[in-house]
């Protein structure tokens, strides 16, 4: 097998399902919000505020698109399905699937969004994000997912048997 990539909005549980479900596959674990983080020497949210949407957005396709490994499971941002040629990137290096949640769901889980590094316009609700960004990772996904009412052992579980069919 390649890799799994990981996509779905901010708050699904992308980087807690991915390390366990990396340790499970045995394969290594990379999040390419840390690997951002790691060549800007800045948090993301930090990177927005200073340089915009639009600056981060390039350093987000430029980082994904760097990504080259073998049996990794890749926890990306949830903004990544706004960087078309990563995505073709990942989709070429592995299994990218799109961990789905409610809009309910959602709102029980998340806070502030700006102070999670999430690339939000000014005015934009949780509920506009969601609709926004959904036909994308649908259109992405080459599996869905759908951890609604799952625990998040229940849904790595869910991953694994929909990536090893």
């Amino acid at each position: 097998m390649k890799n799994i990539i990981l996509i779905g909005m901010p708050g699904v549980g992308k980087s807690t399902i991915g390390v366990v479900l990396a340790k499970v596959m045995n394969f290594q674990f990379l999040d390419s919000d840390l690997l951002i983080q790691r060549r800007e020497k800045k948090r993301l949210s930090d990177i927005i505020e200073e340089k915009g949407i639009e600056e981060f957005q390039r350093i987000e396709d430029e980082v994904n698109r760097s990504i080259e490994t073998e049996d990794a499971v890749i926890a990306t941002g949830g903004s990544v399905v706004y960087c078309k040629n990563a995505m073709e990137h990942l989709k070429a290096i592995g299994t990218v699937v799109y961990l789905k949640l409610s809009l309910e769901e959602l709102s029980l889980r998340l806070g502030s969004l700006k102070g999670r590094g999430v690339t939000v316009r000014e005015g934009q609700t949780l509920k506009d994000l969601y609709e926004e960004r959904l036909p994308l990772y649908e259109g992405y996904a080459d599996i869905t997912a759908d951890c609604n009412g799952l625990t998040l052992e229940e849904c790595m579980q869910k991953i694994l048997s929909l990536c090893t069919r």
